[in-house]
């Protein structure tokens, strides 16, 4: 079970207050600048070695994700792209940051832009998500106004803007390509690959497309270091993530927690387990709606992990 110590997410209920001056006091934008200042290698390096994979279901390591991005940039700019349409039924863990932790994903926005040479960033937020929206507005508001973003972010000499784009509730914006269309104004469709938005992505530019989470945790894990991040969790499914934990169970909730931790014990420690008890239990969807059910009878056995999920041709 995740000790309270190592919690990225300390505030993920809202209790304690979501401006910016509540979010530096929780340790947001703590040395941001000096985090800059590791350079562009060193930052992808420690990424890479923490072994965060992405948060959003595929899982790919984020800081490979992030070297794929061209070394210089040419006549073409770089842009960063979050994918916070989180349209999948049964999923909103990311919604929570949104409206609670925003300062940590526009930090790590940042940081990850900054990363990848990129001095735009567009937050792609689900059409029905209307106050996490205004919630991220509030929160950009304040960051440009202290300075930590726009010209000169952080002191950094880094030019960083931030842009908030509204989608309109179409499912298949969720699929990377399918939201770059969107964001240009297009219909909101998949692209072939290749090309990958790597090498043409939003506006036929360079684009790396992250989920939230991915991005919000990278702060901390510089702070920290990548070996604490490393240590946490399961051999190749490393650090922490936040569960949403919904349906027949008596107390529903969104909870960090670490990589790997058996279902069952997710379910009955956090959620209040199964409603009327384990044997009331018929199966579990783990990862939204579009995923495949866990039958009961490998639902005690299971890892909440990406590899163990894959053996029963499952997803997370």
């Amino acid at each position: 079970m995740l000790k309270d110590k190592d919690r990225i997410f300390t505030n993920i209920y809202g209790l304690m207050g979501t401006s910016l001056a509540d979010a530096k006091s929780r340790g947001d934008w703590d040395g941001t600048k000096t985090l800059m200042e590791k350079g562009r290698d060193q930052i992808i390096d420690e990424i890479k070695g923490s072994g965060l994979r992405g948060r959003g279901g595929a899982g790919f390591s984020t800081g490979m994700k992030w070297s794929f991005m061209p070394k210089e940039v040419g006549s073409r700019p770089h842009y960063l792209v979050i994918n916070a349409d989180e349209g999948e039924p049964g999923t909103c863990k990311d919604r929570e940051i949104l409206r609670n932790e925003p300062q940590k994903l526009i930090e790590g926005c940042l940081i990850s832009s900054f990363a990848m040479q990129a001095h735009a960033c567009y937050v792609y937020i689900r059409g029905e998500f209307y106050r996490e929206g205004e919630a991220l507005q509030r929160a950009v508001d304040e960051a440009y106004a202290d300075g930590l973003i726009g010209t000169n972010a952080c002191g950094s000499g880094w030019d960083f803007d931030f842009y908030i784009h509204m989608g309109a509730g179409a499912y298949i914006c969720g699929e990377e390509t399918a939201l770059i269309e969107s964001l240009e104004g297009k219909k909101g469709q998949p692209r072939l690959k290749p090309p990958f938005p790597a090498n043409v992505g939003a506006w036929g530019c360079p684009t790396t497309v992250n989920n939230v989470e991915s991005v919000a945790v990278v702060p901390e894990i510089l702070r920290r270091g990548p070996e604490w991040f490393a240590a946490l969790g399961r051999p190749n499914n490393t650090g922490t993530k936040l569960f949403n934990i919904s349906g027949h169970v008596n107390a529903p909730c969104t909870v960090e927690e670490e990589m790997g931790i058996p279902l069952k014990e997710l379910i009955e420690k956090h959620a209040g387990g199964v409603t009327g008890g384990w044997d009331n239990l018929l199966a579990i969807i783990p990862g939204g709606a579009s995923v495949p059910l866990l039958p009961k009878s490998i639902c005690h056995t299971d890892l909440k992990d990406l590899e163990s999920l894959r053996e029963f041709q499952k997803g997370l």
